[in-house]
């Protein structure tokens, strides 16, 4: 029995037409039309295109339409048209996506994960860190007078000390002290200390009147 593909080849070859004066008749693209005369349906972008070249195209060469569209139908197996490659390379084909879903997953568990660390570096970091002192008063090399104001800022939960004096925090570090220095240069040496001993120095040598 002929098939579909046969007799739309042999029509063409009868008509003496080449496959580039189908295809720029049809505007089907030429490796369709081949495909379609081989039976080689798995090469078709879907099966809706198929049966639409197939009318198409037997429309063109003269054909009964109805007919070969029918024909097709019977002949055309959707499943196995488009199930052509082995099991084999199927997987080969779904590994990639596998893969590419993997490494997606690795990502949002590496980033959450630095996220986490980041963290726990934040909540933690006197284990790791001397704690931050900055100091808003006085200024280095300033001459003042005996009685001087110490104010800075480090973390609520350190100590600070004026030249050993205990500074009291308020609940987000900001630090106050007042002290009294005799007259000439002398230097302030400002310290603040976490739970863990660690600590930040700061001198701020000044000279008093």
């Amino acid at each position: 029995m002929v098939n579909v593909g046969q007799r739309l080849y042999n029509r063409r070859i009868q008509k003496k037409l080449t496959l580039e004066n189908a295809a720029e008749a049809t505007k089907i693209k030429h490796r369709f039309l081949a495909a379609l005369e081989k039976g080689e349906y798995h090469k078709l972008p879907s099966p809706a295109y198929a049966q639409g070249f197939v009318s198409t195209y037997a429309a063109y060469l003269g054909l009964p339409k109805s007919e070969i569209v029918a024909l097709f139908r019977r002949e055309f197996d959707e499943k196995k048209a488009y199930k052509v490659l082995p099991d084999s390379l199927v997987k080969q084909r779904e590994f990639p996506l596998k893969r590419i879903r993997i490494q997606q997953s690795l990502y949002v568990v590496f980033c959450l994960l630095l996220l986490l660390g980041c963290y726990l570096l934040f909540q933690y970091r006197s284990v790791f860190l001397a704690p931050p002192l900055t100091i808003t008063s006085p200024k280095s090399n300033v001459v003042t007078s005996q009685n001087i104001t110490v104010s800075g800022k480090t973390d609520s939960d350190a100590t600070v000390t004026v030249n050993d004096e205990p500074a009291l925090l308020t609940s987000d570090g900001q630090f106050i002290k007042q002290i009294t220095l005799f007259p000439g240069k002398t230097v302030l040496v400002i310290k603040a200390k976490n739970r863990m001993g660690k600590e930040t120095i700061i001198k701020r040598g000044i000279e008093v009147k």
